[in-house]
């Protein structure tokens, strides 16, 4: 016959609705629980005289259960959010308006990547050598910091970027200009930009400045907290990566032409990103966000 457990059912339950409270509820000044604060409030509570943390960890584990650990989330709140960022996936699909896009149509993905820094090592960095990695001062000097601004062509796999000081609407109009004043581009039916909603190029009046100085161009904004949906994120993703990390920069000159070469560099390997995202799995994320709402609503 086996033996009776050590702890009777109801003290595990009771465990397990506790790590499961938000400990500012039940007046204590923490904004979540640690496996040991668990320990000694169910002991503080006279559930039990004593209890290991290992036994409370089993239990928990039973359930998958880490108060300790967090996840936030974010709901679309604009309400044309499917359309807003269904027509952006059409674009990446080759369409427009449910018409094919034509070959002398442009889509290109721009933004900013804001304060670059140039950060100057107190000591020079060390390449990596047989059971040592590469190895990088701790240590540095601020040497100032670059806004970079950039246009992705979805099609073709060929960026733009260039450097300011700051962001603005001058310097994303600089940039504008460039790419309209090269081919393709110049000579394209339509140029599709896929921006945000940053303030350099936000909203109808935006629109209206874009498309007086060059009547091809088609603006076409994401849904607000929709980043993901920008291509260009893709790419600054990849430069933070190989070009960025670790920041290791004499001067903020350096920054500027090791960022610039490496757009030369990219484009001879680069191919346009293989989106697969549609407006299909738009609708079965949306649908799946929806009923979170509707249970997030209910529990509160």
């Amino acid at each position: 016959m086996a033996p009776p457990p050590a702890f009777p059912p109801s003290v595990v339950v009771a465990v397990k609705a506790l790590a499961c409270e938000l400990p500012h509820r039940l007046g204590k000044p923490l904004s979540r629980f640690s496996l040991s604060e668990i320990q000694r409030e169910v002991v503080g509570a006279g559930l039990v005289a004593s209890i290991s943390g290992a036994t409370v960890w089993r239990w928990l584990s039973q359930d998958a259960l880490h108060p300790w650990r967090h996840r936030t989330w974010i709901f679309p709140r604009d309400p044309a959010f499917a359309d807003k960022a269904g027509r952006i996936l059409d674009l990446y699909q080759g369409s427009w308006e449910g018409v094919p896009l034509a070959a002398t149509d442009c889509v290109l993905s721009t933004d900013e990547k804001t304060s670059i820094q140039a950060r100057l090592r107190c000591h020079r960095s060390l390449p990596p050598v047989p059971g040592r990695p590469m190895l990088v001062e701790h240590e540095y000097v601020r040497g100032g910091a670059w806004a970079y601004l950039a246009a992705w062509d979805v099609r073709r796999a060929k960026v733009f970027g260039r450097f300011d000081a700051t962001t603005g609407i001058d310097p994303f109009q600089r940039l504008v200009a460039d790419v309209m004043a090269h081919e393709p581009y110049r000579s394209a039916t339509r140029v599709f930009w896929v921006m945000d909603n940053g303030s350099s190029h936000r909203g109808q009046t935006s629109i209206a400045r874009l498309q007086e100085a060059w009547p091809t161009i088609v603006p076409v904004h994401t849904p607000i907290h929709a980043s993901w949906l920008n291509q260009i994120e893709v790419y600054f993703s990849i430069i933070q990566r190989k070009v960025l990390t670790p920041n290791d920069f004499t001067s903020l000159a350096e920054v500027e032409d090791r960022l610039l070469r490496f757009q030369a560099h990219y484009e001879q390997v680069a191919a346009p990103f293989q989106w697969t995202f549609t407006r299909q799995d738009l609708a079965v994320l949306l649908e799946k966000i929806q009923s979170k709402e509707c249970l997030l609503a209910h529990a509160a």
